[in-house]
């Protein structure tokens, strides 16, 4: 290998620590409790100053961190919807939703941080729009929720889709974070395991599509109420 492949090599492993630091330190601690310094220390670099001359800002750690995790369950997205073909049930969409981040959760191994940094990142306003910018999951998802709405649930009031796609979300992100809490920690935990856990929350996600609507959706100032 020539001087500047050498180099080069370096340099994305100092990166790929300094990733690989950030994401645990976040997700144990929080992205805002956790300094720079403290990072690249973790991270085995002696020049404290690493993170800030690789990845600029904090928020750009963020999204490099993300990055690599949404663009691997992009591609395991793509292998699923291929093999799943036409959808059939609102539970085909469900599946295809879900697998792609617990097939990816299970190939990093144990232990792991991503759900956890995930569910760190989710709860600040401005890094969670990081995220979503990020998450190709979310944008391409966008095309096949409307064609299974459209299809299998035709009279679903749009308030009411706004907040079942917040919920399928908030299921998604926290049971992640309970399996892989669960898997590093050793705990008996009954079903806590990334096959499981799929095959439950797509059924937790269908049955919450599928859910009857028993409260009348209200009318926002500005805006129409139903579908």
């Amino acid at each position: 290998m020539s001087g500047r492949g050498v180099r080069e090599a370096r340099v994305e492993a100092t990166r790929a620590a300094i990733l690989d630091a950030a994401e645990r330190l976040f997700a144990e601690y929080g992205v805002h409790t956790v300094s720079n310094r403290q990072i690249s220390i973790a991270a085995g670099q002696g020049n404290t100053g690493a993170v800030g001359y690789h990845f600029g800002t904090k928020t750009d750690l963020v999204r490099a961190i993300a990055g690599r995790h949404t663009q691997a369950i992009a591609e395991i997205r793509t292998r699923v919807l291929a093999e799943a073909g036409d959808f059939t049930c609102v539970r085909d969409w469900a599946a295809c939703t879900v697998r792609p981040v617990t097939e990816h959760m299970a190939a990093l191994g144990t232990p792991s941080w991503f759900a956890r940094f995930n569910a760190q990142v989710s709860v600040d306003p401005a890094l969670f729009e990081v995220m979503m910018d990020e998450d190709d999951l979310v944008s391409a998802s966008r095309e096949q929720l409307r064609e299974v709405l459209d299809r299998f649930l035709p009279d679903l009031p749009h308030q009411v889709i706004a907040v079942r796609v917040l919920m399928a979300r908030h299921l998604i992100v926290q049971m992640c974070v309970e399996t892989e809490r669960a898997l590093a920690e050793g705990s008996p935990a009954a079903r806590l395991n990334w096959e499981d856990t799929a095959s439950d929350l797509t059924d937790a996600i269908t049955a919450l599509w599928e859910a009857p609507v028993t409260a009348p959706v209200t009318r926002h100032p500005g805006g129409a109420a139903g579908k």
